[in-house]
């Protein structure tokens, strides 16, 4: 079981792009013992940027440093990003830096939104980024035809594999909104072109109506999944599934290791957690209750 450590870190009120949550933890290593962790706030609009902050499993419940200024911003007017990004995945290429992050835009009827998958590139290991284009890399298809977000990116050699939200619909039931979306798989050459066929290694299971953002750790050629589940009636729960082949998974959600608090702010959700192996101990930051209001929790698991 993971052991939680409770919050790690908490958005700076202070600056104006933090004026609340800090989301979707992200982890890039930038030395052996030393990851950059990148998060999303929000400003007082709702509009979110993406910032960073540097942190060691050798020390992990201190933080070793912050950005306080955003390394994203939402885009122009008009573009897919204008109302805000969020980093997703973050890889090493080369002598680059690639960020994945999704743009979004907001939709009628409230809350309707529309995303789609941007890449922003660094030159200077993960401090500052650009974004590649002020187009989206990857957008809505035949296969998710209301929205993609979420990209989870692996490369091997010259092949790169991105686990990415697919958006089914989204709908009103009983006056309450209501999102239905899974995780399929796109292929690339370079990291840039993606090609989608409609595969699905993380389809709804019964009563689910949202999986979302892939964490993986691959461990002797086995690929561990966790990955936020939401079922009717209940907030998000951590799944977790394994596969030898990275298409076919085999869920196995009662080996999660983590679920919510009796009280406090993950007692409702376990949310877009992010994983590393370090050592001979896994590591686990996380959000809890309302999208990372509160902010990003830590827990462990030794083996």
């Amino acid at each position: 079981m993971f052991q939680k450590k409770g919050l790690l870190f908490t958005p700076d009120t202070s600056l104006t792009w933090q004026h609340s949550h800090a989301a979707l933890p992200t982890f890039f290593r930038v030395e052996e013992d030393l990851y950059r962790v990148y998060f999303t706030s929000r400003d007082k609009d709702n509009k979110t940027y993406v910032g960073y902050f540097d942190w060691s499993p050798e020390k992990p419940m201190e933080i070793i440093d912050r950005t306080l200024t955003p390394v994203l911003e939402p885009g122009e007017l008009g573009c897919f990003d204008s109302f805000g990004v969020q980093a997703t995945s973050v890889i090493r290429h080369n002598n680059d830096v690639y960020m994945y992050y999704l743009g979004w835009v907001i939709g009628q009827p409230a809350p309707l939104f529309y995303t789609a998958i941007g890449l922003a590139i660094s030159k200077d290991n993960g401090k500052t980024f650009k974004k590649y284009s002020k187009a989206p890399i990857m957008e809505r298809s035949a296969f998710d035809p209301w929205m993609v977000s979420g990209g989870t990116v692996l490369k091997q050699g010259n092949d790169w594999t991105m686990y990415y939200i697919s958006g089914i619909s989204f709908g009103f039931k009983d006056g309450q909104a209501e999102s239905i979306y899974d995780v399929k798989l796109a292929t690339s050459a370079d990291g840039i072109n993606w090609k989608r066929d409609g595969i699905t290694p993380f389809p709804l299971g019964r009563g689910e109506t949202n999986i979302s953002r892939i964490s993986f750790v691959n461990e002797q050629g086995t690929l561990k999944a966790w990955f936020p589940v939401k079922r009717n009636g209940l907030g998000y729960r951590c799944g977790y599934a394994e596969s030898t082949n990275g298409i076919q998974f085999e869920r196995m959600d009662e080996k999660a290791g983590i679920t919510v608090s009796e009280d406090g702010w993950d007692n409702y959700s376990i949310d877009k957690m992010d994983v590393i192996r370090y050592k001979n101990s896994l590591y686990m930051m996380y959000n809890g209750n309302a999208f990372g209001k509160d902010g990003i929790g830590l827990a462990i698991h030794e083996d």
